[in-house]
């Protein structure tokens, strides 16, 4: 076969032609654009990887924004809880001065002063924000945490940065761990706020020995010292009663007369106490002792409880005879409560000149039907809620026994009471919103199904299905339900015992007040439309004044929800800045230690705000420390995921950028194959043609 010019052009040049030219097409694009391919038909297998490649980089990119995000914010949060350990700290330092007891009122005055500067700097400091967001309210970025009178008004959600797949990290603290949070290493403590001296010391005609004229009670002082005497006789005959009730760490409460005779010690009634909390001789549940002033401690051995209470109020017959001992606990109100008058001759004889009861707590609470008493102390459960505004509140958090929470509407009253609840009665009593009219309502807790009775009527408590609830199966949101129906006379109409009426009289009830639990598990009502309310209420069981017959124990009251009780010194439940305002103000009120004398009857005095001040300390230093944690652990993640971004990249750029040296010197290599080979054709082109002619 002849070879011909045409075969020899199509072969040599017409082939390398279309070859080099796109070659020379793809490098010039690449080092135009600077991408090996562009698109996935070019190298479906650069294609691919780069595709992932880009995602990894937009997955980190996003991680490292919550990153940087989370970490200004808990950065931030650790620079401020930095000056707010240091107020606490300078606090701390004030009531150190405050306690030496060398200070006189002006400089009291000047230390009460510089706390309360201090109180509204860690308000501010508490309501601090970053961009607009609050740091301290939780998730609730856009509202304020902490009033003006130390509410937190946050809520218990914290908020994660997002550091990779199924990786997140906490970047706040809300405010309902730093202001009330729960220690659970902590030990509930708590303090009876009557002082007690002995009786006898200033009344030299009634002591039996040179000891009875030391003014100091102790625990080695005896009962005739601790509750006096008339005469110079000292009785070997049980003639002092002790009317106790409590609560122990289990939640279980009790109630117990204790008999004892003159001669018998204040430790051995301190022992009697501890024995009613489950004290055996080989194992302690609590502590029960006696401070300077006298008062009853109360410190439980078990950490992380705050159902520890106390009450006690002690009655002695001089006369030996059985006015002390009673089985209903309101029949000692008829006795004489101040020892002095008892027995001062220049005074008229009182009506029973030979009972005395002596308190051991006192709180400035109105009975349940609002009458003075003769006796306050005799009081404990069945006081009215304290009024401020429009709104009544209860004194007794209610805490659920298995994991010491607060309780909440959904929780029964069978997780917070003790003891059986069939059959038990909760009295409601007081004055409804209008000021006049007073309501008597009986709640009875009953297995069969629990009702509600008023006017010599009764109804049932139903369910949201229309069905009666049996005694444990009570919520609190029941309860509260009927509380807000009396309380705003929205009862259900006489006879008419349907659910339609129940839930309807509910409703209705909501239009002028509402019923709920506080953060703190405290039961308030408000009523609406209201600057200031006229209403009261008390609620208790109806057999709370009950002792048994004779000296024994009997079980206590099933549900107390607000008492004339122990105070608390510390508590593994953290109440921030009211803590602190309590504090203050027995800074202000001169008080060293607990005395409802003077001031505010339920104030700890400045002896115990130092102990409350270093529970607080620890609490904001643990939460400083997590903070700490936090930003160390972002900071760490960040700086991981800016290095896993640039490895990314550089792995991108190497799979998907042109090189472009490299790239260079493969156009000049194709450059000068592409010349070589027009040459050659050219060459070739011209013999062909001096052939052809």
């Amino acid at each position: 076969m002849r070879v011909t010019s045409s075969m020899y052009y199509n072969n040599l040049f017409g082939n390398s032609n279309n070859k080099l030219s796109k070659e020379l097409f793809d490098v010039n694009r690449q080092i135009a654009s600077g991408l090996k391919i562009q698109y996935a038909k070019d190298d479906v297998g650069v294609f691919v990887e780069t595709m992932r490649l880009d995602n990894e980089v937009t997955a980190l990119a996003q991680v490292k924004k919550s990153v940087e995000s989370g970490y200004k914010f808990s950065d931030q949060s650790d620079v401020t809880l930095n000056e707010f350990t240091d107020s606490v700290q300078r606090m701390r330092t004030l009531f150190v001065q405050a306690t030496n007891g060398t200070n006189d009122e002006i400089s009291l005055n000047a230390i009460t002063a510089e706390l309360r500067g201090i109180e509204k700097n860690l308000i501010g400091l508490a309501n601090t924000s970053i961009n607009g967001q609050y740091l301290f309210s939780g998730s609730a970025v856009d509202t304020k945490p902490i009033s003006d009178d130390g509410t937190y008004n946050g809520n218990d959600i914290s908020m994660n940065a997002f550091l990779g797949s199924n990786n997140q990290q906490q970047y706040n603290i809300t405010g309902a761990e730093l202001f009330l949070g729960e220690e659970v290493l902590n030990k509930r403590q708590i303090t009876t706020n009557v002082t007690n001296n002995n009786l006898l010391a200033n009344y030299p005609l009634l002591q039996a020995s040179s000891e009875d004229a030391a003014s100091a009670l102790t625990p080695s002082s005896t009962i005739r010292q601790l509750m006096g005497d008339t005469d110079n006789v000292v009785d070997s005959v049980d003639k002092h009663y002790f009317y106790i009730r409590g609560t122990a760490s289990d939640g279980t409460s009790f109630k117990n007369k204790i008999a004892m005779n003159d001669t018998q010690s204040v430790q051995e009634l301190l022992s009697n106490i501890g024995n009613l909390y489950g004290n055996t001789a080989n194992l302690k549940v609590v502590n029960v002792s006696m401070n300077d002033s006298g008062q009853i401690v109360v410190e439980d051995k078990q950490k992380g409880s705050s159902k520890l209470d106390f009450h006690m109020v002690g009655a002695v017959d001089f006369s030996g005879g059985a006015a002390a001992n009673v089985s209903d606990i309101d029949d000692l109100d008829v006795g004489q409560s101040n020892f002095a008058e008892l027995i001062n001759p220049t005074l008229p004889l009182p009506t029973n000149p030979n009972l005395f009861v002596k308190e051991f707590v006192k709180s400035g609470f109105k009975s349940a039907t609002g009458a003075a008493t003769n006796i306050e102390g005799l009081v404990y459960d069945r006081t009215t809620f304290s009024q401020n505004g429009s709104k009544l509140s209860s004194n007794i958090a209610q805490v659920v026994k298995e994991d010491n929470s607060f309780a909440t509407n959904s929780t029964k009253l069978s997780e917070v009471f003790s003891g059986t609840l069939d059959t038990k009665v909760l009295k409601l009593e007081g004055l409804q919103v209008d000021g006049i009219t007073p309501y008597d309502v009986d709640i009875n807790l009953l297995d069969a199904g629990s009702t509600f009775s008023y006017g010599g009527n009764t109804y049932d408590i139903f369910d949201v299905g229309g069905n009666s609830v049996a005694a444990n199966d009570v919520s609190y949101k029941q309860l509260m339900d009927i509380v807000n129906m009396a309380v705003t006379g929205e009862l259900p109409a006489t006879g008419v015992n349907t659910p339609t009426e129940f839930h309807n009289q509910t409703k209705a009830a909501t239009l002028l007040g509402d019923t709920f639990l506080s953060y703190d598990g405290k039961i308030q009502f408000g009523e609406k439309d209201a600057a200031y309310t006229q209403a009261t209420l008390s609620i208790y069981d109806s057999s709370s004044d009950i002792f048994s017959v004779g000296v024994g124990s009997s079980v206590g009251s099933s549900a107390t929800f607000n008492a004339n009780n122990a105070l608390t010194i510390t508590d593994p439940k953290t109440d921030f800045f009211k803590s602190i305002d309590q504090v203050i103000t027995a800074v202000e009120e001169y008080k060293n230690s607990p005395d409802a004398s003077s001031g505010s009857p339920r104030n700890v005095g400045m002896q115990n705000s130092l102990e409350i001040i270093d529970d607080l300390m620890g609490h904001v230093t643990r939460a400083h420390t997590s903070v700490g944690a936090q930003s160390n652990t972002l900071s760490t993640a960040l700086e991981r995921t800016q290095i896993l971004e640039i490895s990314t990249m550089s792995l991108r750029s190497s799979t998907v950028d042109t090189d472009l040296a490299e790239a260079s010197l493969r156009l000049t290599q194709l450059t000068l194959n592409y010349e070589a080979m027009l040459s050659t054709v050219g060459r070739v082109s011209k013999l062909s043609l001096v052939n052809y002619l």
